[in-house]
């Protein structure tokens, strides 16, 4: 009487292993490059949700940059920007925006006005100290530029170099 195989063999088991192996080899670098690119485009937003703010305090003729919650009088403008836990710490708006949150650079001028990020705390290590800036020229028009790689850009904000045409 034949008696039935239980179980699997050896080599099939290896096989599965393998497959396992070339999937996970190929699915880990696309899902960090996936995570990368949405960071950057988590930041470039928060960002861009600055720009209405700059845009409101050039109108009203406030070039001063002050904190959250200080005095929007005379030449002061109280950007409301809370912070990210993408954004790196520093002297940036807000100084003290809370455990885990990191600021960016504001620089309001009717000739050119700057939103500056660089990216830090919880940002993937790629990302790390990399930088995404919203400029804006006597004009009126916004544009955004950044240092990271090509392939974590996002749409609309290209890497410097690729900005430039360089």
């Amino acid at each position: 009487m034949k008696t039935m195989q239980k179980g699997f063999t050896l080599i099939e088991l290896m096989i599965v292993v393998a497959i396992i192996g070339i999937l996970a080899a190929v699915a880990l670098p696309q899902y960090q490059t996936y995570i990368a690119k949405s960071q950057v485009t988590r930041v470039m937003g928060e960002l861009a949700s600055v720009k209405t703010i700059v845009e409101t305090c050039l109108m009203a003729g406030k070039t001063v940059v002050t904190q959250p919650g200080g005095l929007d009088t005379g030449n002061n403008c109280s950007v409301g920007f809370s912070g990210s836990s993408l954004l790196g710490q520093g002297t940036k708006v807000p100084t003290n925006p809370g455990t885990g949150l990191g600021g960016a650079t504001i620089t309001i001028a009717a000739a050119a006005s700057i939103v500056h990020g660089v990216f830090g705390n919880s940002a993937t290590a790629v990302l790390k100290d990399k930088t995404l800036t919203w400029n804006r020229d006597g004009n009126g028009t916004w544009t955004c530029t950044t240092n990271v790689e090509e392939k974590y850009a996002a749409a609309g904000c290209p890497p410097a170099a690729a900005a430039t045409g360089g």
